[in-house]
């Protein structure tokens, strides 16, 4: 069975060639350029000719490395930073996120009008400890300009083994550029925290918390309905989706059936605009009042599932505008244990909003102060926390 997702990771796959070595190479190349003219959610490829890459490289293609360089040339004419060959090494790492775990430094990184940025740090990782934050910019790793670099390129040489150190010159608004140097370690992914944020905000006793990092674990809709069902004594619950740069579409899918009696979840739309639209089931679990914190970290999943309960009148979303990534991939298993990931629709929001670059905006703008940080005031959790007093203060009565 298919799946998709919005930010990283899908299993698929598909039949390998038996064939002499370099046929199996340009077999690879060929199968990649198939899987884009059939799939690749822009029929017109950005806006080229996509046949004069069928056999271009044909007569170079010697090695696994000749196919690699290849594959990825030609991706990389559609100008999509989601749509992606990667090597063996490459879909290991990423195969081995979805099951919880991976090395690194624990920072979600993305491509934006040629600026590669911090998408969000993870949750008790040496990003986060070093201080990194989401939309910091990368400009270079250690010592080299990421001036054009790929995500694939950078990820590569952010990763290391376990113990080294990595320096990244980061620019983040309103300060001097900082080397921060970070060491690499084998990341635990934990999807789902119950634990407040370092801050000197308190919340009211009615009012449960839960944090949802990542969207990518096959797990976390599991680890977010135990933290909830956990909170049957709470009148209403806040979901902090504050730097969550998404992960598995099924995922998102499944928390907004937590919560909604019926109503459209989200829409996708393929090359052929043909629009598919995914219903809740109406077998949700919580009919609490709920504030979603979200902000300029917050991607993909997270903007689904934002998305639907905003536009379901569901909950009320508190903080800053979220980061804009409204496209869905398909990763596909390749031969020799390599994959592509493939952009293949875009999502619409239930009231038919594209987001993509765009964001989605909160119901209440909330943003941080110099004097709020340095007090380890959290005012966006104070907004929420206030707004759902008085969403459970006036929640009519049943019965």
């Amino acid at each position: 069975m298919k799946r998709l997702l919005l930010s990283l990771i899908i299993l698929g796959g598909m039949l390998v060639p038996t064939a002499s070595l370099a046929s199996e190479q340009t077999m690879l190349y060929d199968q990649v350029w198939k899987l884009i003219n059939s799939k690749y959610v822009d029929p017109g490829n950005n806006h080229q000719n996509w046949y004069k890459w069928r056999k271009k490289y044909d007569a170079h293609i010697k090695t696994n490395e000749d196919s690699y360089v290849a594959i990825s040339t030609m991706l990389a004419s559609l100008n999509d930073p989601y749509t992606k060959f990667l090597d063996p090494k490459e879909f290991k790492e990423e195969t081995s996120s979805i099951k919880g775990s991976l090395k690194g430094i624990g920072v979600q990184i993305g491509v934006k009008d040629g600026k590669l940025l911090i998408i969000a740090p993870m949750e008790d990782t040496p990003g986060e400890k070093a201080g990194l934050k989401a939309e910091d910019e990368i400009l270079e790793i250690d010592g080299k300009s990421t001036k054009g670099i790929t995500v694939d390129k950078a990820a590569d040489q952010i990763r290391g083994e376990e113990g080294t150190i990595v320096k990244l010159l980061i620019k983040r608004k309103d300060c001097p550029n900082k080397i921060y140097a970070v060491p690499r370690a084998k990341i635990e992914i934990k999807a789902v925290s119950t634990k407040l944020p370092s801050t000197t905000t308190k919340l009211d006793p009615r009012v449960g918390y839960i944090r949802l990092s990542s969207f990518i674990s096959q797990n976390a809709a599991e680890e977010f309905k135990k933290a909830l069902m956990g909170y049957s004594n709470k009148k209403g619950i806040i979901i902090d989706l504050r730097s969550n740069p998404g992960g598995l579409l099924t995922n998102a899918i499944t928390l907004s059936d937590m919560f909604l009696d019926g109503g459209v979840i989200v829409s996708t739309v393929d090359r052929g605009r043909y629009k598919d639209t995914i219903r809740a089931s109406r077998n949700y679990i919580c009919d609490k009042p709920v504030v979603i914190l979200i902000n300029g970290g917050s991607a993909s999943a997270s903007e689904i599932f934002s998305g639907a309960m905003k536009d379901n009148n569901r909950a009320l979303i508190v903080g800053e505008k979220s980061f804009g990534k409204g496209l869905v991939q398909e990763i596909n298993k390749l031969p020799e244990g390599s994959g592509c990931n493939i952009t293949i629709q875009r999502y619409l929001t239930p009231s038919g909003s594209d987001i993509h670059k765009k964001g989605i905006k909160p119901d209440i703008v909330v943003k941080f102060t110099d004097a709020d940080i340095k007090a380890k005031r959290d005012v966006q959790l104070e907004k929420a926390n206030q707004l759902l007093v008085k969403m459970i203060t006036y929640q009519p009565k049943k019965g």
